[in-house]
């Protein structure tokens, strides 16, 4: 096992989900302790945190956490750094969906999908960096976009503006924290096997292989692929790269345009 993270704590929201939990087993391979925030209950968490600290030897916490309540991530953090410390590596990583369109979406739904996709990564990100610059702590910060940012979905309308605002975000928290040397930057995934996406894959196989063919590079990508790009941006060595969006969608934002 490498140990480029070790005396590391990272903080993930929506740590439950396939892209999470393949971010958590990423980061815990390279001796990372794992703070974990989702909606799920305690005993759904389980499972998964023996699995991280019995196959990596690491440091493991989950709570129950609605992001887009500040009030709760603020408690949230508390209760991480009580029992690992300060986190450094801050991964935004929850998120929820509506397929629904323009005049389909409700105002609640509308509402939910900004507050959880938006308000609860800049709740997440301001609260960590505040502490991490208390502390003087370098670090880094990604949050989990999508190419729907740039490009328009057929009935993702909240989902497409959430994530456009997510990366304006990215970017005018980079600026802030560059002399800090504290690296802010998004990923920005296609088409994943994991989420939504593979739910709906699963009910309709004859669904993915037409997402296949949009693709040009030909294959859908896996929520261990994301992961191991959060890492990358992530790297220790990385004290340059800051306010930039790694895009990752296999060619597919070229063929759209």
């Amino acid at each position: 096992m490498e140990k480029l993270f070790q005396n590391k704590v990272l903080v993930i929201s929506g740590g439950l989900g396939d892209i999470g939990q393949a971010i958590c087993r990423e980061f815990a391979g390279q001796a990372a302790a794992i703070a974990i925030g989702d909606l799920q209950a305690q005993e759904d968490a389980q499972a998964f945190l023996n699995e991280l600290k019995q196959e990596y030897r690491v440091a493991a916490h989950y709570t129950k956490v609605d992001v887009s309540d500040a009030a709760e991530v603020d408690k949230w953090l508390q209760e991480v750094e009580e029992v690992l410390g300060v986190p450094s590596l801050i991964i935004s990583n929850a998120a929820t969906v509506t397929q629904a369109g323009i005049h389909q979406v409700s105002p609640e739904e509308w509402s939910r999908e900004l507050r959880v996709n938006l308000d609860g990564a800049f709740y997440l990100t301001q609260k960590a960096t505040k502490r991490m610059l208390e502390e003087k702590l370098p670090g880094h910060v990604i949050f989990i976009g999508s190419w729907a940012a740039a490009a328009v979905h057929p009935n993702l309308p909240a989902y497409c503006v959430s994530k456009a605002g997510l990366r304006m975000l990215c970017k005018c928290m980079a600026l802030e924290l560059a002399p800090h040397q504290i690296m802010v930057n998004e990923i920005a995934p296609g088409y994943v096997q994991a989420g939504l996406s593979a739910e709906i894959w699963a009910k309709n196989p004859e669904l993915i292989q037409q997402a296949e063919e949009k693709v040009p590079v030909g294959k859908i990508m896996s929520a261990a692929t994301v992961a191991q790009q959060v890492a990358y941006l992530c790297h220790p060595a990385n004290e340059h790269i800051t306010g930039s969006t790694l895009l990752i969608d296999g060619g597919l934002s070229l063929r759209a345009l």
